[in-house]
């Protein structure tokens, strides 16, 4: 099957088809990107529970690094999906050097910062007694590295916008194929010193995540400069240009909002969680890696619809454009629910996956796990709502409601009602399970309910003489911040 739709296949015809056959190869690109975190927590797992619940202490600052690396990157996707389809191949060329210029200047940035905050941000924690005599030390010393290592993630970040904005996808999951599978080999490696290789622990989870997402780097920008696969990037495209690269953070900065936002609501929440024993620290984790596999489809899903209106609304389609997403919701929520039966009636096969019952400490990690997932359940089909939603929105450039969404489901909703489930009517553990769950639950249906007014059908594209439509449009000429969310909106051509 192709990873590609034809011309005008979106705004003419069938629906499903091309709509399924937009979304598989994008979910398939983010279940690769999920089992970087599920190989270190499987290999990990079979350290120690410990181990498993630094990395969810870890993991939040993780995720808002990626948030601000990834909104730049989607600029540039953006920029470079709009001179393509207008034919502007040497623009396009320009923009993805720029990106290439101005993101590599941010990283080696964040990389120096975060590796000098890692630890005092982490010892700000209110933890537990345990948890912060324990898993404390452990994140900090896996952040340290993993900082270090961000040009090689935020490389790679670049690599994958710049092709998926071009219209190609299958290279970057080839070499997303390749990345993964040296990551899960050097794992159990440098985690345990087996052979040659010294004995790591946490570390050599870190170590193997950036070396494998510094070949993957590697790989993908010969592919930009060495073959004639992608934009036509030449060395005078790397030098920053002020223009450019304004339009670059006028469109990524609310995509970094958004995405940023999501991240410090981890944060918080990671706070609050923390003050739970090492135990419940490590079931979140570990509930949270497993909810976030879960939901593959329903991102993948949500890409595609983001995709979809944004080309059918182009075309003067709104109706179309409507119809795609309550298709698109219809197919999400039966997906949604098979995947809440099962995991409903069979955690205990999934949490031991990744957390054997003979590794120490596991019996009280895995019993908190499994409630965990049954409570999950419930917002299943809500949440996958939630992210076609939010795409539809994306696809019309309305990318500030969007925002607005995210921040009412994280910051309005998640962190207060695990708070008062947890605290103020004194659930424990259980208190956060039902909190995280009740928030996805209302938040989707604000946003649906939001999404039926009807607002969002209008385009904000120029496809006049001189706009991003034209021929051979100006990277400066974008339409500024509220043109698209990401490299998920760019329309997608032939890969090879």
């Amino acid at each position: 099957m192709s990873s590609s739709v034809a011309d005008n296949e979106l705004t003419e015809g069938d629906l499903v088809g091309p709509m399924v056959r937009l979304a598989w190869p994008m979910v398939v690109i983010q279940l690769l990107q999920v089992a970087y975190n599920l190989a270190d927590t499987f290999w990990l797992g079979r350290l120690s529970a410990t181990a498993v619940g630094a990395i969810s202490l870890a993991f939040p600052l993780i995720f808002f690094l990626i948030s601000v690396g990834g909104g730049f990157t989607a600029a540039g996707a953006i920029l470079v999906a709009q001179h393509r389809g207008a034919g502007g191949d040497t623009a396009a060329g320009l923009v993805a050097g720029q990106t290439i210029s101005f993101v590599g200047l941010v990283s080696i940035g964040l990389a120096l910062l975060g590796y000098f905050l890692t630890d005092p941000l982490l010892s700000l924690l209110p933890t537990d007694a345990e948890t912060g005599a324990v898993l404390v030390p452990m994140a900090t010393d896996y952040m340290e590295v993993f900082m270090l290592g961000t040009p090689a993630l935020f490389g790679f970040f670049v690599f994958v916008s710049l092709m998926r904005g071009y219209g190609n996808t299958r290279t970057p999951m080839r070499i997303m194929m390749v990345s993964v599978a040296v990551n899960v080999v050097l794992d159990p490696l440098l985690i345990f010193g087996v052979g040659p290789f010294p004995r790591l622990e946490i570390v050599g989870a870190a170590y193997a995540t950036i070396f494998a997402r510094f070949v993957a780097t590697v790989l993908g920008f010969y592919v930009l400069f060495g073959t004639g696969v992608g934009p036509d990037i030449r060395r005078e495209h790397l030098r920053p240009r002020y223009e450019q690269v304004k339009d670059i953070v006028d469109l990524g900065v609310p995509t970094a909002i958004e995405q940023s936002t999501t991240s410090l609501a981890l944060v918080v929440m990671t706070v609050l969680v923390a003050s739970f024993p090492p135990a419940v620290v490590a079931a979140y984790g570990l509930g949270n890696r497993l909810i976030s596999l879960v939901f593959l489809p329903a991102i993948g899903l949500g890409q595609a619809v983001d995709t979809v209106v944004g080309q059918n609304l182009g075309a003067d389609r709104p109706d179309r454009a409507e119809r795609a997403t309550y298709l698109a919701v219809k197919l999400v929520v039966g997906v949604m629910v098979v995947v809440a039966v099962v995991v409903a009636l069979f955690p205990d096969p999934i949490v031991t996956v990744f957390l054997p019952p003979d590794t120490p400490a596991a019996e009280a990690t895995l019993g908190y796990a499994r409630s965990y997932l049954r409570i999950s359940t419930v917002m299943f089909a809500f949440m996958g709502t939630r992210h076609v939603v939010l795409g539809a929105f994306r696809g019309a450039g309305n990318t500030r409601t969007a925002l607005a969404f995210s921040l009412l489901t994280f910051a309005g909703l998640r962190v207060p009602l695990t708070y008062a489930f947890a605290f103020l009517l004194d659930m424990g553990a259980t208190g956060i399970w039902v909190g995280v769950a009740a928030a996805d639950v209302v938040a989707a249906l604000a946003a649906l309910a939001w999404f039926t007014r009807g607002t969002w059908k209008e385009a904000v594209v120029d496809d006049g003489p001189g706009g991003p439509g034209g021929s051979e449009a100006a990277p400066s000429e974008s339409s500024g911040p509220e043109a698209g969310s990401g490299s998920e909106g760019a329309a997608v051509t032939d890969d090879d």
